[in-house]
């Protein structure tokens, strides 16, 4: 929290539907909603019109945050039929019966400063100097819960979060702060510093989006005060689902990746919770193969589908 700058109080939930398209089994809404400061967060909201897998009638569906990697369209790419193959996993899961939010990340899609190219972070840092991007995804994401949480559609027990790349990221930084998310799908995202080529990447960089300033001072001491499969630790025990290619351009210390996930293999166990944690390595590239989407998205089932939801007095009910 010292590092990223700490997380404020949510703000009440403002939904805004500015309009609705019908696809192909399910209802796509494009809409906004509050978040602090005065912000709002664009998003798709994808909810199945019909065609909804094993959804049992009179049950509410589980619900899924999905977050978009690095890409300046920001949750179109997932979203949208017009989305890159390999990523258009909101719309894979809402065919499977989940309600999906889709945010726009802060200088991504509709949220990008006028002026400014897409992942530019600088105004955010002119406006917050003692903040960080990683505390705004957290916070605004949280905000999403909470939207999520207030819709009669969804059952406020069975809420994931999957991302691709810096989708993955910012999947487990959210489970970390907010015990509301019930899964989390993780792919190519996991990067410790330990091993990492270009560990500067987090913080200032050629690249004008930075994550955590503050790191800056400590990598140049060749020190950490973390490393990421700590914070992944602070989800724990919550069900994990991690992948990673051997072959990945962004994140190739891939043995760094595979003795993290060692370890948090070890948390789990040591937790109880052998089950909750899976992870899989491939051979593959900076993508989220097919396959792997399958994996995951049966490893969300598991977790989810079946869910327990409220009883009249609001107690979750296993």
């Amino acid at each position: 929290m010292d590092y990223i700058g700490g997380l404020p109080a949510s703000v009440p939930v403002r939904l805004k539907i500015n309009s609705q398209s019908k696809s192909q089994g399910h209802d796509r809404f494009h809409v906004q909603y509050d978040t602090v400061y005065g912000d709002k967060v664009t998003a798709y909201l994808l909810i199945p019109n019909g065609n909804e897998g094993n959804h049992t009638p009179g049950r509410r569906f589980p619900a899924v945050i999905a977050m978009h990697p690095t890409i300046e369209q920001g949750k179109d790419d997932i979203a949208l039929s017009a989305g890159r193959k390999n990523r258009k996993y909101a719309i894979e899961l809402v065919e499977r019966g989940y309600v999906v939010l889709a945010p726009d990340a802060l200088t991504a899609g509709e949220r990008i400063y006028p002026g400014h190219a897409a992942f530019n972070s600088e105004l955010f840092y002119g406006q917050h100097p003692g903040w960080s991007t990683v505390a705004k995804n957290i916070t605004d994401h949280r905000q999403g819960i909470d939207v999520l949480c207030s819709l009669e559609d969804v059952n406020p027990n069975a809420i994931g979060a999957i991302g691709h790349s810096f989708g993955a990221y910012n999947a487990y930084f959210l489970a970390g702060a907010d015990d509301r998310i019930q899964a989390v799908v993780s792919s190519c995202g996991f990067s410790p510093f330990t091993g990492d080529p270009n560990p500067e990447h987090w913080t200032h960089r050629s690249y004008p989006y930075t994550h955590i300033p503050k790191i800056s001072a400590d990598l140049k001491q060749d020190q950490v005060p973390f490393d990421f499969h700590e914070i992944i630790a602070l989800c724990a025990p919550t069900p994990f689902f991690s992948y990673a290619g051997q072959d990945d351009h962004i994140f190739p210390h891939w043995k760094s990746i595979g003795e993290g996930n060692q370890e948090l293999k070890k948390l789990y166990r040591r937790l109880g919770k052998d089950d909750n944690f899976q992870s899989f390595i491939g051979a593959g590239g900076h993508d989220f193969p097919k396959e792997i989407r399958m994996l995951a998205y049966l490893f969300l089932d598991q977790w989810l589908a079946n869910k327990g939801e409220p009883n009249q007095a609001g107690e979750r009910v296993k």
